[in-house]
């Protein structure tokens, strides 16, 4: 994790089915960030934390509201990959797979090389 000492200016713009628009300090960030989190207790003014994408080099920062940078969690980005799975095309390309073999647990096995391959190919 890495935190600043400074505030930063940070503009996060969010709608449904759009791109959602993240600056820091007037630098697009958007495209490195996989998720961000907005916190702000009584006490503290605002902090923002980013999710950012595994080898991200980072920006250099200097404005308004704590910035808190941290890896992805491994969790929410299988959650937000298996949310976009659409289960048809999943269903279909795990019973026109070669390698089912009629034995236990086929489907399974299936399933879980076939998201694999989706993964790996992402």
């Amino acid at each position: 994790m890495s935190t600043s000492d400074q505030h930063h200016h940070v503009r996060i713009s969010a709608a449904p089915e759009q791109p959602a628009v993240i600056e820091i300090d007037g630098r697009d960030v958007a495209s490195s960030v996989e998720a961000y989190r907005i916190t702000q207790t009584v006490a503290e003014g605002p902090e923002v934390t980013l999710y950012v994408a595994q080898g991200w080099n980072g920006v250099r920062f200097e404005g308004l509201a704590d910035v808190v940078i941290e890896p992805a969690a491994v969790r929410q980005v299988v959650v937000g990959f298996l949310d976009a799975v659409d289960w048809r095309k999943l269903d279909e390309a795990v019973l026109a797979r070669d390698d089912l073999d009629g034995a236990p647990g086929e489907l399974t096995r299936g399933v879980l090389a076939q998201l694999r391959e989706w993964v790996l190919s992402a």
